[in-house]
């Protein structure tokens, strides 16, 4: 592999990263803003208050989008060994 392939599947991989953990990440940072406001509004400050329901939400977005998560990354998976097998391979 060359340089550049390398520096190609590196940003790649970023880049599917990136993508499959958006979701769950913007779930619990949507999720842990209204659990914020609504703790400063009423001023409760317990610390489960914001944990679980931010695990509940990741956990739901997660089974959700699992197979569209997993077909990225297979795709992913088969474009490195595209990469790796070269052109002459099977």
């Amino acid at each position: 592999m060359s340089l550049e392939q390398i520096s190609t599947v590196m940003q790649d991989m970023m880049m599917t990263t990136l993508i499959v953990a958006a979701p769950m990440l913007l779930a619990a940072l949507v999720v842990g803003l209204a659990i914020s406001v609504f703790q400063a509004a009423t001023q409760i400050n317990e610390q489960t208050l914001s944990f679980v329901p931010k695990i509940v939400i990741v956990f739901g977005v997660f089974g959700a989008l699992f197979p569209w998560m997993m077909q990225l990354m297979m795709e992913f998976n088969g474009r490195v060994m595209g990469i790796i097998a070269g052109p002459g391979g099977p």
